[in-house]
């Protein structure tokens, strides 16, 4: 498309063109994605209750959602009065923007990616980590203490398990040899006995599959780690002052996050767009299906620990963290470093 349109067009004004129409066929899907995700949530919340969940609005109550949108979209902004103004309105603007810019480099099939970059790897863990300014600066602009106090959870929390999150990614990327989330994906081809694309099924990698799936809930401060927005002592977290759009932005950025986190547990570690098994005809599904149909099933277990697992206190979360998983990621990237050598260049005499 981009030659096409140079073509058409000229090349600067083509490539720009171009790109803005990719980025719109990312960014699009996703909102929808993420207003649908949320009935999806709430659904198997309700399920798990024994209860309806949202059934009134729409047919199955699929436009749920939009209506809660609609809501929030006419709803007053209210700033308080000894608020940061700027830095205040800035927050929401932050965590929506940096939750967008990380689906830049996921692949949804061979060559479906905005920017197939070779340090694809390192530019989420850059982008993600980013995310912290905008939680913090919320918690502070609002000029609260409970607010504030979240914001200080929120930033711990983030950055403690980001720490052991980048060690399970070296170990994934000594077995593939690359930072490149497409070649990573290709790497898993067959790697099981020459029949299973998956990471996750081998016995040296199972562990972080694992503790990824766990790190990353407690990255994006999902229940049982949502200990920002425990309402027995903080009422509502760093976003407790914020209302209509503004709040809802924060409520998109937390979901378009953990959708980025489903596609990484997929990418990473259970094949991304690769059928399960490595069997010709499966491959007669785009991969863009299988893609969806693992972050789904990544979603569903999300949903699924929120609904059936008490909160941890704040203490235990850092503990796990700092304790357990800094640790154990740290010995893994030793003994798959080990293999690896070993693997290629045979045991030292």
């Amino acid at each position: 498309m981009t030659e096409y349109l140079q073509s058409l067009i000229g090349f600067e004004l083509g490539w720009f063109v171009a790109t803005l129409a990719l980025i719109l066929l990312i960014a699009l899907p996703l909102m929808l994605a993420v207003a649908m995700i949320i009935y999806v949530d709430r659904k198997v919340w309700a399920a798990m209750a024994l209860r309806r969940g949202p059934n009134v609005v729409g047919p199955f109550g699929l436009l749920q959602s939009f209506a809660d949108g609609l809501k929030v979209f006419l709803q007053e902004t209210i700033i308080p009065s000894s608020a940061n103004k700027g830095l205040f309105l800035l927050a929401p603007i932050i965590t929506f923007t940096v939750a967008l810019l990380a689906w830049a480099v996921i692949p949804f099939g061979e060559d479906m990616v905005l920017a197939n970059i070779n340090i694809g790897l390192l530019y989420i863990l850059a982008i993600s980590s980013l995310g912290v300014y905008g939680v913090v600066i919320a918690g502070w602009a609002s000029n609260s203490k409970y607010p504030f106090f979240s914001a200080m959870r929120a930033a711990a929390q983030m950055i403690s398990y980001e720490v052991s999150i980048g060690f399970i990614l070296i170990s994934v990327v000594l077995f593939a040899g690359t930072f490149n989330l497409s070649d990573i994906v290709m790497a898993q081809e067959g790697h099981i006995f020459g029949m299973v694309n998956a990471y996750g099924l081998n016995p040296l990698l199972f562990p972080m599959a694992v503790v990824f799936l766990i790190a990353s809930m407690a990255e994006t401060a999902r229940h049982p780690f949502d200990l920002t927005e425990a309402e027995s002592e903080l009422v509502a977290g760093y976003q407790t002052e914020y209302s209509s759009m503004s709040f809802a932005l924060f409520w998109l950025g937390e979901y378009a996050n953990i959708l980025l986190m489903c596609a990484l547990n997929a990418i990473l570690f259970w094949g991304g767009w690769l059928p399960p098994i490595d069997w010709e005809p499966l491959y007669a599904v785009p991969g863009i299906f299988w893609l969806f149909g693992k972050m789904f099933f990544f979603f569903f277990i999300f949903s699924w620990v929120m609904a059936t697992v008490p909160r941890y206190r704040y203490d235990q979360l850092m503990r796990l963290g700092w304790k357990i998983f800094l640790p154990l990621s740290l010995l893994w990237v030793f003994l798959v470093s080990g293999y690896v050598m070993i693997d290629k260049f045979g045991l030292p005499l």
